[in-house]
């Protein structure tokens, strides 16, 4: 075959070259239309006596060539996925759902993404229900906290809804895990940080009403739950005036049993809660600047001053 060099490329030349040295019928893939890729894609079915034919077409991407290539390779029934509708990571999912013997009828279908038949394949691997969300509805993050859920054995009816996006799924299946009640906050209006300090509390048995409040941030939430895990008096700080930030400080104040009542006020924000804090702990007279006028720097550098008279005397 004469080959006109000025049409192609170092790269595709150097594969054309290489098909001629193994003898091989380079007019399979001696065209400017195939990439260099493409083209090591046939000159390696060509090599292994694979039939070309079936994906040597400029339609095919190397990717999908590949995994075609791989499929006859391994004696699969190449023609559920060789098809231009399929992308190469799409090709290899049902590639491999064919070599682990599955039923890949299931999801061999352009509507699932590589992602989606990935969590069937899996599903299907270990004899689960995969009707209850091989669906074009869950993405494939949804997909692996139900097929998760099956596998745990739990029931994945209280969350295999495409109303509830993959995070939420995953706080709903570790409290199902857990055992606790999650009808209390398997709610799709909940934020999934939401949801988790729920559950979080649920299993260490905190009474949730608490804190589980619309006025209160799931950062909020998160603070008032420490204060219970460590049974402070979370009267001090759980009260919506207060940020996380401001809660955060009082909560160090409770456990470190300093005088809280000094600056657990919403005058002070949690930078100035957090000098008046620090002076409390030190033995230093904060009333000197405990004021809300004074900013947080300017507290700092006055404690500083008192901590360093205070090494004076």
């Amino acid at each position: 075959m004469e080959i006109n060099k000025e049409l192609f490329g170092e790269n595709q030349l150097q594969q054309i070259q290489f098909g001629l040295e193994e003898g091989l019928d380079v007019s399979w893939y001696a065209k400017p239309e195939f990439d260099y890729q493409q083209m090591e894609e046939i000159r390696l079915g060509l090599e292994e006596g694979l039939d070309v034919s079936v994906y040597a077409k400029p339609e095919f991407g190397w990717g999908q060539m590949r995994e075609i290539r791989l499929g006859f390779e391994k004696g699969l029934d190449v023609s559920w996925y060789a098809k231009p509708d399929f992308n190469w990571g799409q090709m290899e999912q049902i590639r491999i759902g064919l070599e682990e013997g599955v039923d890949v009828s299931v999801y061999a279908k352009p509507e699932f993404n590589w992602g989606q038949m990935m969590e069937i394949r899996l599903g299907l691997g270990k004899d689960l229900d995969v009707s209850i969300y091989a669906k074009p509805e869950f993405d494939e993050w949804q997909m692996k906290e139900i097929r998760l859920g099956l596998e745990e054995s739990l029931d994945v009816s209280r969350y295999a809804k495409p109303e509830f996006n993959s995070t939420q799924m995953f706080q709903i299946r570790h409290g199902l895990k857990a055992r606790v009640d999650v009808s209390v906050y398997a709610n799709k209006v909940y934020f999934w940080k939401v949801m988790e300090e729920v559950r979080l509390g649920l299993e260490k048995g905190l009474d949730v009403s608490i804190y589980f409040k619309p006025e209160f941030s799931w950062e909020q939430m998160r603070e008032i739950r420490y204060g219970l895990e460590k049974g402070l008096d979370i009267t001090w700080y759980a009260k919506k005036e207060f940020s996380w930030g401001s809660m955060r400080e009082i909560r160090f104040g409770l456990e470190a049993g300093v005088d809280v009542s000094v600056y657990a006020k919403p005058d002070f924000n949690w930078g100035q809660m957090e000098q008046i804090r620090i002076g409390l702990e030190e033995g230093v007279d904060v009333s000197v600047y405990a004021k809300p006028e004074f900013s947080a720097k300017k507290m700092e550098d006055i404690l500083k001053l008192l901590i360093e008279l205070k090494g004076l005397l």
